[in-house]
């Protein structure tokens, strides 16, 4: 299982979602018009990535950094043991979302860095890195 997302954003906030098929059908990028068009994983990494992208964007702007667009290339895959017989029947894995950060505009090897350290700083990044609990219950209408 593995799902990806590409989402570039530029200065002005304008966003672009790239994703893959969330039936299968094609491991090709497609662009993302709506939401509903993305699987629950693709919507999580959509979320991780466009709120690092904005927390990114707006650092750079606040700083006075040249961050012309940053690019945010996740990808979920849920990884089993090399040695388990059947695959299929085990609920022992690993889920791993690796994320590449690409910005893009005339930035000192300083700022790259700078930049890659506040992108840790995204509150989904914070929920997704250090898990959270989920407390559902019924509730009147």
């Amino acid at each position: 299982m593995s799902e990806q997302v590409i989402l570039r954003q530029k200065t002005n906030f304008d966003t672009e979602i790239f994703a893959t098929d969330p039936h299968g059908d094609s491991d090709e990028l497609q662009p993302v018009e709506h939401v509903f068009a993305l699987s629950p994983y693709g919507m999580l990494l959509t979320s991780l990535a466009g709120c690092t992208a904005v927390l990114l964007t707006t650092y750079a702007q606040n700083h006075d950094l040249p961050l012309e667009e940053v690019e945010l290339r996740l990808k979920f895959d849920r990884v089993f043991a090399d040695d388990c017989e059947n695959c299929e029947q085990i609920d022992e894995y690993r889920e791993i979302i690796a994320e590449e950060i690409v910005f893009r505009g005339n930035l000192t090897p300083a700022q790259r860095q700078k930049l890659l350290a506040i992108s840790r700083h995204c509150p989904i990044h914070k929920m997704v890195h250090g898990g959270i609990e989920v407390r559902s219950q019924l509730a009147e209408a």
